[in-house]
């Protein structure tokens, strides 16, 4: 287990990765930087358990808390993920105080929630099965993102629910969602993000952001605005820019046109 929480209580910035791309070869190398976290997104790829316990395997001995953001807010989902030994979830959208509750709920144990217990890896294989339904619930990371216009209405309600460790805004949902997709820096955008900001510093619990960009003045600017959990880039985007970096011109050379024009033209039969 790692600081994210303890750093999250003390008002410290928490620095994650995202994944799309589950290989346990990259998870070694998010973990060998200075990320608190790392999070594997279940919604937007193919990941599966199977994943997911490579993963698991992949940061075993280190301080990282490797997160899922689940697909879904099905609490089997929950339960599988958590079993398998993952420090904490994401939930997608989350609009209304009655979904706050369920994910709360299905990540916590009796009488805090409802998530059933077992002898899987999250106990050592019923190694340590007291001490981990003992702290469990206390330690648990449970993050609710806020991605979306009808959440706006629902903000006190929502962060009044017991057990959110933190919020995380998705700015592209959240841009599409009031129908101006991918416009983040459109007035009506920044003022929706600092609404869902302004209200997470009223009810005390961190707010978070997707910088999706991987760029460290982005990211700093999101510390210094006041959000303390906060996704930096995806391992596509750092694949991406890296491929960019090398090649300043590849957006303008890698066109479809111009490797139509390089190829062979085929012979006509005559």
């Amino acid at each position: 287990m790692g600081l994210t929480k303890q750093k999250l209580r003390a008002g410290l910035p928490v620095y994650g990765g995202w994944v799309m791309i589950a290989h346990p070869t990259i998870i070694e190398i998010y973990a060998g930087e200075c990320f608190d976290w790392i999070c594997l997104d279940m919604e937007h790829t193919l990941i599966d358990m199977r994943s997911i316990q490579d993963c698991i395997l992949a940061v075993k001995g280190t301080n990282i808390d490797l997160l899922v953001r689940l697909s879904s807010h099905e609490p089997s989902i929950a339960k599988r993920v958590l079993d398998a030994g993952v420090a904490g979830v994401i939930a997608p959208c989350v609009n209304s105080a009655e979904q706050a509750r369920q994910v709360v709920a299905m990540t916590k144990y009796p009488p805090e929630g409802n998530r059933g217990a077992s002898l899987a890896r999250c106990t050592d294989f019923g190694r340590n099965f007291k001490e981990h339904f003992e702290y469990h619930n206390d330690n648990v990371i449970v993050v609710i993102m806020l991605e979306h216009i009808d959440a706006l209405a629902n903000l006190d309600k929502i962060l009044s629910v017991p057990g959110i460790d933190a919020t995380f805004i998705g700015p592209y949902d959240l841009s599409a969602s009031m129908g101006l997709p991918g416009q983040l820096d459109h007035p009506d955008v920044v003022a929706a993000q600092h609404q869902i900001l302004n209200s997470c510093r009223k009810h005390q619990i961190p707010a978070g952001y997707h910088v999706v960009s991987p760029k460290a003045d982005l990211v700093q600017k999101r510390v210094t605005e006041g959000f303390r959990f906060i996704g930096c880039g995806l391992d596509t985007e750092f694949i991406l820019q890296g491929c960019r970096n090398v090649i300043p011109s590849i957006e303008k050379t890698c066109s479809l046109d111009s490797h139509k024009q390089d190829s062979p033209k085929p012979k006509v039969a005559v």
